[in-house]
């Protein structure tokens, strides 16, 4: 440590010797000041690598936790823009299928102001088409069968007259 002179003027006997203790003095701690910096930059040297590599190591793993944090938060806010955009895409969805069905009546009744069947209206009328077509269809057979058993009783009829020619001749 630096050593404080204490110098009493009247009890020195005199100017030179307080000059010459006090240089004496000033000496000395200029010389401690001087090992002690010597010896502070000794040991920063010497410790100096190892203190940059407890540095470099702290930071890289300051930065490990700063980064899992970093993606923890941007997680959170992919799922919560993801669930907004969900929202966002139903309640869109929601509002289109409300715009069609609007338009889809609104449609509906122009065409039944001019008179334009309704797709029910022409299923109805698929379905008589059917139906009817199935009823001629039976009328048909019907109808041909009857010619056919008509004509089978005339060519009966006349295998019989013919016959009875034959043994009459």
């Amino acid at each position: 440590m630096v050593k404080k002179f204490k110098a009493d003027k009247k009890s020195s006997g005199g100017a030179g010797l307080f000059d010459s203790a006090l240089a004496s003095s000033v000496k000395d701690s200029a010389q401690q000041i001087w090992l002690a910096g010597l010896g502070a930059f000794a040991k920063a040297q010497a410790e100096g690598k190892q203190v940059f590599d407890a540095l470099v190591k702290e930071g890289t793993n300051l930065q490990k936790k700063t980064q899992t944090v970093a993606e923890e938060r941007f997680g959170e806010v992919t799922n919560k823009m993801t669930s907004m955009a969900d929202d966002v895409t139903v309640k869109a969805g929601k509002q289109w299928d409300k715009l069609e069905s609007i338009f889809e009546e609104r449609t509906a009744k122009a065409m039944k102001k001019l008179g334009v069947p309704s797709a029910k209206d022409v299923e109805a009328l698929k379905e008589r088409i059917e139906e009817l077509s199935a009823q001629v269809a039976r009328g048909a057979r019907s109808a041909a069968r009857k010619t056919a058993a008509k004509s089978g009783a005339r060519s009966a009829a006349g295998k019989t007259a013919k016959r009875a020619r034959k043994s009459a001749a």
